[in-house]
């Protein structure tokens, strides 16, 4: 079928989009190839899609609407995947109109697009960081997420608000996966693995903060692929048991759903280190900081409800996947 990813030259959605255009998909790639970090790498991950004749490459941001609707009405997918958006915590202590610019009005005028043309389906990126003072583990999407402390966390949360909106309203099936901690070859370089791997090679020092405590959910980016493109294929739809009278906040009379997608495996960051220094051949020197305004402790994410639909199963381990990180990054910067 035909499948619009927006983000298409971000970690997560380059690797999504190769992965259906390997199965015969059609895809719409649509990105803005922002100076969030290095433009050279989304052009590298770009080059790998742009060899299928499958792909179509669209140059904009979400929030141009204008182009946003001449590509719905000139392509008319049938599915829609919202990989697009300001990413990061810290960044958005100090520039929090980008994330409004492109995580609040990209997605509405994503959504109107969705509703206008008949979207059979759209999958939309949230975030682990939405669960914010939340201290119950393993966080569930059927748990209270209203005390975010970050505006990236804020304007994710909205995104999932918005999203119900227009399932309720215009029948719109809309699937909000909550992304716990992805890490893996291609990746972001603002991510700890890429900020470590480099400082590490280089013989210079690694702020960790919180001391090194704090655990985190990390998941490989082909686990994440592969679920992401399980709930692709099956249509939200509305629960027949859902009650206003006691709300599940993840599902709805609407055609309406959220998922965490993580590993289901917290790892302290220590152990992650200790896993990359094996893997380089080098230890690291270790600056110890205090944990970050806007970050969390822990993450831990309860994946059971997209086991149970679709059968998300995360098998990589953080010594392979930290393994074939290093070895790509080897390879990418002759390191």
């Amino acid at each position: 079928m035909k499948i619009l990813v927006t983000g298409s030259a971000g970690f997560i959605g380059a690797a999504l989009t190769l992965r259906l255009l390997e199965r015969g998909d059609e895809v719409v790639g649509y990105d803005n190839l922002n100076e969030y970090y290095d433009v050279n790498l989304k052009r590298a991950r770009l080059a790998r899609l742009q060899a299928y004749p499958s792909f179509t490459e669209v140059r904009a941001h979400l929030e141009d609407r204008a182009t946003l609707i001449e590509t719905f009405a000139q392509h008319q997918p049938r599915r829609v995947v919202n990989l697009a958006a300001q990413a990061g915590v810290r960044y958005s202590l100090q520039n929090p109109h980008a994330y409004v610019d492109s995580n609040l009005v990209g997605f509405v005028n994503l959504l109107e697009a969705c509703r206008h043309h008949g979207v059979e389906h759209l999958v939309y990126a949230s975030t682990s960081s939405v669960y914010g003072a939340n201290t119950r583990m393993p966080f569930s999407v059927h748990d209270n997420v209203d005390h975010p402390v970050s505006l990236y966390a804020a304007t994710k949360k909205a995104n999932e608000l918005m999203a119900h909106t227009y399932s309720h309203l215009y029948g719109l099936p809309t699937t909000g996966l909550r992304f716990f901690t992805v890490y893996g070859p291609w990746g972001r370089p603002d991510m700890a693995l890429f900020l470590f791997t480099r400082a590490i090679l280089a013989g210079e020092p690694i702020d960790v903060f919180n001391y090194g405590q704090h655990r985190r959910d990390f998941t490989y980016i082909d686990d994440i692929v592969e679920g992401v493109v399980r709930v692709l294929d099956q249509v939200a739809a509305p629960n027949p048991d859902w009650s206003g009278d006691t709300p599940d906040s993840a599902t709805s009379r609407a055609p309406y759903r959220l998922y965490n997608i993580g590993s289901h495996r917290p790892v302290e960051l220590l152990r992650y280190i200790e896993v990359l220094e094996d893997c380089l051949g080098r230890k690291a020197t270790r600056n110890l900081l205090p944990m970050q305004l806007g970050d969390v402790p822990d993450t831990y994410a309860d994946v059971e409800a997209l086991v149970a639909d679709v059968g998300y199963q995360p098998a990589t381990p953080i010594e392979e996947g930290i393994a074939r990180f290093v070895a790509w990054y080897r390879e990418y910067y002759r390191a």
